[in-house]
C-alpha cells in the first residue's frame, strides 16, 4: 500500500491523495499545491521549517488511506 513518508516530496504527496491539499491546509500550509519551489521539498523538510512534529503531520496524511 502507498504511504506517505518523510521522503515523500509535496509534489508527490499531492499526487498520492487528492485531500492532501487539505492535510496540507489544515497545517496553514495552503500556498503549497501552488509554490513551484514547495514541490521538491520533502514532508519532513515541510514540517522542520514550519516547526511541527513530523510524526503527526504523516499520521494526518497517512489517515486519508483509512477512510
Amino acid at each position: 500500500m502507498t504511504r506517505f513518508e518523510a521522503e515523500t516530496t509535496v509534489g508527490r504527496a499531492l499526487e498520492l491523495h487528492p485531500a492532501a491539499q487539505w492535510v496540507f491546509a489544515s497545517y496553514r500550509l495552503s500556498g503549497c499545491w501552488n509554490c513551484a519551489s514547495s514541490v521538491d521539498e520533502t514532508l519532513a523538510e515541510v514540517a522542520a521549517g514550519y516547526g511541527f512534529p513530523l510524526e503527526k503531520f504523516l499520521r494526518d496524511l497517512n489517515s486519508l488511506f483509512d477512510s
